[in-house]
This record gives structure tokens, sequence and C-alpha cells, in this order.
């Protein structure tokens, strides 16, 4: 699928005689090839950093691995500080899912419009925009006087966290040329992997030895600090659009569908099981209406708006699809080991927070490391599919394995597992992007970052919702035999495998009751294991339909603004019409 950076011409299209200026790419030829991708990339230096210095480029990738640093780890140290700040607020269990969810949730639904709002307004602005949200989001996380006030905060947060994560692999596209941007990807999938790795030692640390709002303070410098070196060292192209005019060419209905329909649909799935049964029509409304909603998001889009923020014509492609799909297949898979590994050390295991995080740093460590060996990889051959396809099968064998852990430290098939795991997760970090962007246009890049992100965000969300479900329904299946063993209570409390408690309940029984206990959360936890092999193989099937493409080391500058837009714009009318006039003549 070749791209055509010249403007349009007129023809019978009812379009301006004259065009804007602004060409939505220029620079040397960029178009992907269909040749065989077997062939190593070139190896001459075009495309490295569009012209930048070796010393630009280190600040550059600096700047953005340090502000995906503060948005990732914001995912995981949650989930070992939760505890402590459920016990602060008297938190109920609803309370407690929100702690995490709150970041989560707007984190999802913020990621495609803020690549829209870049595309008009320019990365670096938008971007810098993202972190200082993020920054006022954790301040009010740190200074919270009660559960409602952390909550806004972490909504706060996520909507900055989206935006950060999305654009932050956006710049990377926009500057350096498809066969380079591997190495940076790569770089930014080892900052994520330490991220989720540190996250919970971090949050577990501060829960335990200082103070659980260290875990919002602690952002304060280091996103100042991200925002300072954004602003000096970001070199891209920023275009003077007027604010108002900016914001009148917003598609805000697309924006409204595509947040509502987020909210609702997770809301749905949230409140599910926990706060209403699933039956209930509060929960079964929210989960409809979200779905109803995305298909009216799908028709702004396609039909009405003049800038769509997720244009169709990203879905037009078999690979795209299976990109966006494996995904989201990726995304829910590694926060389940960032959520439920943790769960599985602390109940089974009977390890304090702090320890829950070290154990994850097999998985972590693994993840950057084979992050960073894949983006070599495809920078050096320009072949991104190999990855994809050997992540994937570990991803697989990994998990499939994880079924297998006892209900004692067997440390061995622990950190084995996690290291088979780790090998997974970190190709299909990146690789996946590489994908998209090779069959996408300079136009969309922004687009189709923030569809793959808005993919993976979603999924995180949906995946400790679903993996809680099959948790807790294991759990209720095998009731029987824990009030065999305890007192009606307790039996009652763990057989709705409270989390907020859960872990001090089984280590406070007799060895007898434990030894029951534990050995129903284990079963339990077997069951979300099998979940999450099942998900990884379906990536696998999934992986099959992408394309391979050469990654050409030639890079295409992509022009933002207005005119860039309405370049971009007249220039798929163009080829509508030549596709109904083809039609027409045959």
């Amino acid at each position: 699928m070749a791209t055509d950076s010249t403007t349009p011409t007129e023809s019978s299209l009812d379009i301006p005689k004259e065009l804007p200026p602004g060409d939505v790419s220029t620079a040397v030829n960029n178009d992907v090839s269909t040749e065989d991708a077997d062939q190593p990339a070139e190896e001459n230096g075009a495309g490295e950093g569009h012209g930048l210095s070796s010393a630009q480029v280190f600040l550059l990738v600096l700047s953005l691995g340090i502000s995906t640093f503060i948005a990732a780890i914001e995912q995981t140290i949650i989930s070992t500080a939760a505890p402590s700040i459920s016990k602060a607020f008297n938190a109920t269990e609803l309370e407690f899912t929100w702690i995490g969810t709150a970041y989560l949730l707007p984190a999802a639904a913020a990621t495609p419009p803020w690549g829209k709002i870049s595309d008009i307004f320019g990365r670096k602005p938008i971007l810098m925009l993202a972190i200082i949200v993020f920054w006022i989001g954790s301040l009010i996380g740190a200074l919270a006087t009660n559960l409602d006030m952390l909550i806004a905060g972490r909504v706060i947060q996520g909507t900055g966290g989206g935006g950060i994560l999305g654009l932050s692999a956006t710049v990377i596209g926009d500057v350096f040329s498809p066969a380079t941007r591997s190495k940076y990807y790569g770089i930014l999938g080892v900052v994520w992997g330490l991220a989720c790795g540190l996250g919970p030692i971090v949050g577990g640390a501060f829960s335990e030895f200082v103070n659980w709002r260290w875990c919002f303070w602690i952002n304060l410098p280091i996103a100042g600090l991200a925002g300072i070196f954004v602003f000096f060292f970001l070199k891209v192209e920023t275009p003077k659009t007027p604010i108002v005019e900016g914001l009148l060419a917003m598609d805000w209905l697309g924006t409204i569908a595509v947040v509502g329909a987020t909210v609702m649909f997770l809301l749905g799935l949230g409140y599910g099981g926990i706060a209403y049964p699933w039956s209930s029509p509060i929960v079964i409304c929210l989960i409809v209406f979200g779905i109803v909603t995305f298909g009216i998001y799908a028709v702004i889009e396609g039909k009405v708006a003049k800038y769509p923020v997720t244009p169709l014509r990203l879905f037009k492609s078999t690979s795209n699809v299976a990109t966006f799909g494996i995904a989201y297949c990726h995304g829910a898979v590694y926060i389940a080991d960032f959520y439920y590994l943790p769960l599985y050390f602390q109940t089974v295991l009977g390890a304090s927070p702090i320890m829950s995080g070290v154990y994850l740093l097999p998985v972590a460590i693994t993840l950057s490391v084979t992050s960073t060996i894949t983006g070599m990889y495809i920078s050096k051959t320009g072949r991104y599919r190999p990855p994809i396809y050997v992540g994937l099968a570990f991803l697989i064998l990994g998990h499939g394995l994880y079924t297998n852990l006892q209900p004692y430290a067997s440390w061995s098939r622990i950190i084995i597992f996690q290291i088979i795991s780790g090998i997974g997760l970190g190709p299909v970090f990146q690789a996946p992007i590489i994908a998209i962007f090779s069959l996408t246009k300079p136009a969309d890049i922004a687009s189709a970052a923030a569809t793959v992100f808005f993919a993976r965000d979603i999924a995180t969300a949906m995946s400790i919702v679903f993996g809680g479900v099959i948790f807790q329904n294991r759990i209720a299946a095998q009731a029987d035999q824990l009030y065999a063993v305890l007192p009606e209570d307790l039996a009652k409390i763990l057989s709705a495998g409270g989390s907020t408690t859960s872990g001090d309940i089984i280590h406070s029984l007799s060895p007898k009751q434990k030894d029951v206990v534990i050995g129903v959360y284990n079963t339990a936890l077997q069951g979300e294991w099998i979940f999450y092999t099942a998900l990884s193989g379906v990536a696998l099937l999934l992986s099959v339909l992408i394309s391979k493409q050469v990654l050409s080391r030639e890079h295409k500058v992509n022009k933002v603004g207005l005119e860039a837009q309405e370049a971009s714009r007249l220039e798929e009318l163009q080829k509508d019409e030549e596709k109904k006039n083809g039609q027409s003549a045959a």
C-alpha cells in the first residue's frame, strides 16, 4: 500500500481551486514497498533523526524516555500501595478498585483525542500540555484529604498519561525513518519495562517505609524535568495554528463519543460483580450503551467529521486490524503479570507488598532486555514480523507454564516461568507499532499510534476486570472447601476474593486452614492463567495476517497543522473520486 504525497489536483470534486500550501509530507520519498522484506534495510544513514546530531538525538530520546517512565510507572505503582491507601480512607471494595481504575480508564479514553489535537497544534506543545495535566493530577493525589479527591487526581493523571504515551510514540514516528525507528522504540520499551517492574517495588516501599503519598509526590520533580527536557530538546515542526481556529476544527462530536463510549463501557465492567450484580440494569445499560456509542463514533468518523479523531481508512487494511488486535491482546496479558502475579505472591506465598514487587523483577528485566534486542534486530534487518511471532509464542508458553505454579515457593519455576513470559512480552511492545506505521501514510501517524495505544489501554482496564471476575468465580466454585474449615464470616470474606484483606487474613489462620485457603486461591489463579494463555493464542493467530514491508531508511517529514490536515483530507477525497470513476468505467 503506497502512500502518495502529492497534493490533489482539481477534479470533478466540489473542492477549492487553490489547495493549502502545506503538503502532508515533504523531503525524500518514503513510499513503503511490497517487495520481499527479508532483505536487510539499507545501510546508508539517511533518515537518522531528520538531520539531528547524535547529541540532539540522545537528548530527544531522553526527553521522551523520562516522559514515558512517569506515565508507565503509574499503571503499576498503585498495585502495592492501594491497600495502604484503602486503609487510610476506609475504602470499600468498589472504592479500592477505583484507586487503580481511575488512572487506566481516562488514559484509554483520552488517547485518541490527544493524537488529533497534536495534528492540529503540533506535537511539542501538546506533549507539554499532557505532562502539565499529569503533573496537576499528581499534585492533587499527593494532597488528597479524602478518597474522592484522590480519585479525581488519578483521573487527571490518567488523562495526561494517555497523551504522554501516545505522543511519545508519535514523535519517534515523526522524527526517524521507518528502518531506524525500531531502535528508539526499543529504548522506550526498556523504559516501559523498567517502569512496570519498579512500580510495585516503589509503591510497596513508600507504603511500608515512608507514606503512600510519595507515590504522587515523586512524580512532581520527574514530570517537571520531563517538561523542561521536552521544551528545550524536542526539535520538531510546530505550526502557528490560531487557537480558536484550531479548536473549531477539532472533531468534538467524535471526541465526546469516544470518551463517552469508553467511560460507559469500562464503568459497566468495573461495577459488575462488585457494586451491582452483573444482571442489574445499571451494569447492562452502561455496557450496552457504551457499545452502541462506539458504533455512533464510527459513523461520526466516517460520515460527519471533517478531520476525524480516528480516520476509518486505518481499518481498511487487514494487516492494520490484525495489529490493533495484537496490541489489545498484548495489553491485556502484560498487565496481568503486573497485577495478578503480585496477588499470587501475597495471598499464596505470604509476601509483603514490597517483596511482591521484588519477585516481579525477572519478568520486568527480561522484558526490558528483549525489547532492546528486538529494536536492534528490526533496525538491522528491516523485518518486524519474526519478533512478533517469536514473542507471542513465548507469551503462550510462559502463561501456560504459570498454570503450573504451586501453592508453595518453588523459586526455580517462578523465576524461569517469568523469564519465558518476559521474552514474550518485550518484542510485542514496539514491533506492532512498526508494523502499523509501515502501512500508514505520514499524515495518519498520530492517529495510528493513538489507536494502538487506545487498544492497549482499554485492554489493560478490561483485563483487570475480566481477571477479577474469573478469579472470584473460581473461588466461589470452591466455596464449600472454605466453609468446611473456616468460621462463616471469614469464609464469606475469602470466598468473595476480597483483595483489600485476603492476604492478611490467610496468613493469620492455623496451618490446616491456611493450606486449604491457599490451595483454593492457587487453583483460582490457574483459571486466570488459562484465560491469558488463550488470549495470547488469539494474538498469534492474528499475527499471520500482518503484511511484510520494506522499512526504508529514507525519511519523509510529516507536516502538522490545519493546512496539512486539509491537504490530507483533499487527497483522500481525490482517491475516493478516482476509485468511483474507475468502478463506473468498469
